[in-house]
């Protein structure tokens, strides 16, 4: 199983609705992809920033690729991103997850 973790920072005040619109675009384009395995949405406030981790759980690097395109390690955007993001990061994390019973 694959992990995949995308970092990325807003401003305090427009946490909510960035929450909102990333379970719209990205949470809800990577769970129509074939080999996802879940998906969750994380943020905590700093002052007047707010963290935002996107981390999914994928079968294989192959259903990584559906979803990301060849260039698994470049971070995938949408055009509103950056109405709320304080910059585009550009890559993402991959880990190898170990699975337990």
């Amino acid at each position: 199983m694959i992990a995949r973790h995308w970092h990325g920072v807003v401003p305090a005040e427009k946490a909510e609705d960035y929450e909102q619109y990333v379970l719209r675009t990205g949470i809800a384009d990577l769970k129509a992809t074939q080999g996802n395995c879940g998906a969750w949405v994380l943020h905590s406030i700093d002052g007047a920033h707010a963290h935002f981790l996107v981390i999914s759980l994928w079968d294989s690097l192959d259903h990584v690729r559906a979803f990301a395109g060849d260039d698994i390690e470049r971070a995938r955007y949408y055009p509103e991103d950056k109405e709320f993001l304080l910059q585009l990061e550009p890559t993402v994390t991959h880990y190898v997850a170990a699975t337990t019973a």
